[in-house]
């Protein structure tokens, strides 16, 4: 079970507290895309296996949406962050680093 805490509210709870909103990080694309390119956002999801970084709501507490790095395999949480964030803070992306060596931040564009 995974134990992550809302940055919003700072309250920590069990995933079931929580509502999954799928991968985090996806540049979107509305009106005037290209059919290839809405496709692809609607569609064409990462599913790693080792660090991911996905959406999650606080339905049972404050509602507001956050941003969480976990680990898919080990169910490791390296930390939370406002949802308004365009990229993992730095410290996030440390932790993550020295636990996992060779891995890099992945530049969403």
């Amino acid at each position: 079970m995974l134990i992550l805490e809302c940055p919003c509210c700072g309250v920590k709870g069990e995933e079931t507290e929580f509502a999954p909103g799928g991968e985090a990080h996806l540049k979107r694309f509305g009106p005037g895309s290209s059919e290839d390119d809405f496709h692809a956002y609607l569609f064409e999801k990462e599913n790693p296996r080792g660090v991911h970084f996905e959406r999650w709501r606080h339905a049972n507490g404050c509602g507001k949406w956050f941003h969480a790095a976990r680990d898919t395999l080990t169910l490791e949480v390296f930390g939370t962050y406002p949802a308004q964030t365009a990229e993992p803070p730095k410290d996030i992306r440390d932790k993550i680093a020295a636990r996992r060596p060779g891995w890099r931040w992945r530049e969403f564009s």
